[in-house]
């Protein structure tokens, strides 16, 4: 009884908001089971149960169920993942476990780059395509396989594009606070061996206002922003075994620069192209070869840009009943230019090749190694294994834990960035070091899990951006050691038809040489409450957290409130409402400056309004 009431005022909820007549509540087929997600963390289709590692799994659904803008959106909702700047800025970090350095992926290749922002961030997430391309974003916190690099500390996040099915075309229309306004057009289709699924977008908004820690609201100047966007996936299939897809995606944002009263504007320009033969299709290790490029360009006052080519194959067997080995081999060279800066044409090549073999000891037994030879052109060959090992106790438990060695070299911005404010080092040393994870898992019943993680590193000659009192210059240093450790937990379940949960804690503790470390530290909760009934969706988003120094984030806790319905008025019609903020949060997304007194913080309360058309 009690569950039913409660249904019926959520329901209720939901049809206040928009203003239309009540809906009869009929039960609903619950089509996905937590327990049993199919990964591709480790470039082979596997079970999230066979899995050694703390996998989240955002769907095509997740996504379009929130209309969520941006990835970064998505991400921000996820345990242990902070999002610096989660709106359609252009120049948008992730940071997993406390850690900037993260590997991410489109289809399995690296977008990471060689002109970094000055954080140990190499890439953004304004490269990313529109999230109506997205068919999953899969999230593996902590030190990636020895397939995707040694610099993935803090995890690697892997966008998976949408391949074209059905023939339609969607438009997706909204508009809300601030003068923001955002039209998307989708095209999909396939035939005769091909499948296409392409994407056009504008965005814009005038400005925003935030509350301030005086408890003021605030209007922050020059942040307008507008935005094009295009992507495409084309694919052709070969053979029973065999394709060929293209990916392209190009994002032209320009803004203002935050804060600028003089109304200074940036402008940043993504393009990122490859084409890919995929064989093996039908095997249970599949192999692929693949030539990329991509081309980055900001003019920030001053314009700086990095090209990046390469060549990646792999190709994969399974030895008997007991082994699926996968080898390949990479090859990367970027460009990168910053005139304002000091450096043109700062040319960077790195190769590697890997190998990593998938060993069932026993029926209960998965041990995974792995060796990972990476070659720079300035700091020389370094070797880097890697193992992690898997245990299935039961169908509904596996007990997992990794370890490898950790190599990043230093970025161009790291070596060459010179202004009268900043200086590069040319003579930085590679970071190096490990990281280590544990965790258990457990699924309950069909519908519901917990996933419990446990995670440590330790990286000596950690590059920072440090600032000089006596010079009034910051600059690019090796420090000697910087260690990180943490947990996280996560419940999720669907206790009717109707109703699902997710939640979260996580808890990171960073020290450098011994100091405690404030910044990007997601500490704290994450709760996700999702109705679904008939012709109704309802989600409440809920992001928590305490003890922070409140001159760092403007606040000593913190509790943001997101809400989300929609109405299905037709077979292709949705109508949609999202309130960001509910409760006009005071919180900075980049932590304040001790030096400068720069932030960047949350946007206020703001209410979108949307109607999304399939025909």
């Amino acid at each position: 009884m009690q569950q039913d009431l409660t249904s019926r005022i959520m329901a209720a909820l939901a049809v206040g908001t928009l203003g239309f007549g009540t809906a009869v509540c009929q039960a609903e087929t619950v089509n996905e089971d937590l327990g049993d997600v199919v990964v591709t963390a480790e470039r082979m289709p596997s079970s999230r149960m066979n899995t050694p590692a703390d996998v989240t799994v955002i769907t095509s659904r997740q996504i379009e169920e929130n209309h969520y803008q941006t990835a970064g959106e998505a991400l921000a909702n996820v345990s242990g993942v902070v999002v610096t700047n989660g709106n359609a800025n252009g120049d948008t970090e992730v940071v997993i476990n406390g850690d900037q350095r993260v590997v991410v992926l489109l289809d399995g290749q690296r977008l990471n780059n060689d002109q970094g922002s000055m954080t140990r961030a190499s890439v953004n997430l304004g490269m990313l395509p529109s999230v109506k391309n997205i068919e999953r974003i899969e999230v593996v916190k902590g030190a990636g396989s020895a397939l995707y690099g040694s610099d993935a500390v803090g995890g690697v996040i892997n966008i998976i594009t949408r391949k074209g099915k059905k023939n339609e075309t969607t438009l997706d229309i909204n508009t809300g606070s601030f003068r923001t306004h955002n039209y998307e057009l989708t095209n999909e289709g396939s035939g005769d061996g091909w499948s296409w699924f392409v994407t056009a977008g504008v965005q814009k908004r005038g400005y925003f206002k935030f509350k301030s820690d005086d408890d003021s609201a605030a209007r922050m100047e020059n942040s307008d922003y507008s935005n094009n966007s295009f992507s495409f996936r084309l694919d052709k299939q070969l053979s029973a075994n065999d394709s060929l897809q293209l990916n392209f995606n190009h994002r032209l944002a320009k803004m203002g620069i935050l804060g600028n009263a003089a109304g200074l504007k940036q402008e940043h320009n993504y393009n990122y192209g490859s084409l890919t033969w995929n064989f093996k299709e039908k095997q249970p290790v599949k192999g692929f070869l693949r030539y990329f490029g991509n081309y980055k360009s900001t003019d920030y006052q001053g314009r700086y840009n990095t090209r990046m080519q390469g060549v990646d194959y792999q190709n994969g067997w399974k030895l008997g009943n007991n082994h699926k080995l996968v080898a390949g081999a990479e090859w990367h060279q970027s460009k990168s230019t910053n005139r304002q800066s000091g450096y043109e044409n700062k040319k960077i090549t790195t190769k590697a090749v890997f190998v990593q073999d998938t060993m069932r000891l026993t029926d209960k037994w998965f041990f995974i190694p792995g060796v990972r030879m990476d070659h720079h052109d300035a700091f020389g060959t370094h070797w880097t294994p890697k193992a992690a090992v898997n245990y299935r106790a039961d169908r509904r438990t596996k007990f997992y834990g990794s370890w490898g060695r950790v190599f990043k070299a230093p970025t161009a911005d790291d070596m060459f960035y010179t202004d009268a404010w900043m200086r590069g080092n040319p003579h930085l040393r590679p970071e190096s070091g490990h990281a280590e994870t544990i965790g258990v898992s457990h699924v309950f019943s069909p519908k519901a899990s917990v996933d419990l993680s446990y995670f440590w590193s330790d990286i000596h000659d950690a590059i920072k951006w440090v600032y000089d009192s006596t010079t009034y210059l910051t600059n690019a240093t090796n420090v000697s050691r910087e260690k990180k450790h943490g947990l996280q937990i996560t419940f999720m379940g669907k206790p009717s038809a109707h109703w699902s949960y997710d939640i979260g804690y996580s808890y990171i503790n960073t020290k450098t040489d011994g100091v405690s470390v404030l910044f990007y530290q997601p500490n704290g909760y994450r709760l996700g409450l999702h109705y679904h009934c008939n012709r109704w969706t309802a989600n409440l988003l809920g992001r928590m957290g305490s003890g922070l120094d409140d001159n760092t984030y403007g606040c000593r806790h913190y509790a943001v409130w997101d809400f989300n319905t929609t109405y299905k008025a037709a077979k292709n019609v949705d109508v949609y409402f999202k309130a960001n903020n509910l409760t006009n949060q005071v919180y900075y997304l980049v932590p304040k400056s001790a030096y400068t007194g720069w932030y960047y913080p949350l946007q206020g309360r703001s209410f979108q309004l949307g109607v999304k058309v399939t025909f």
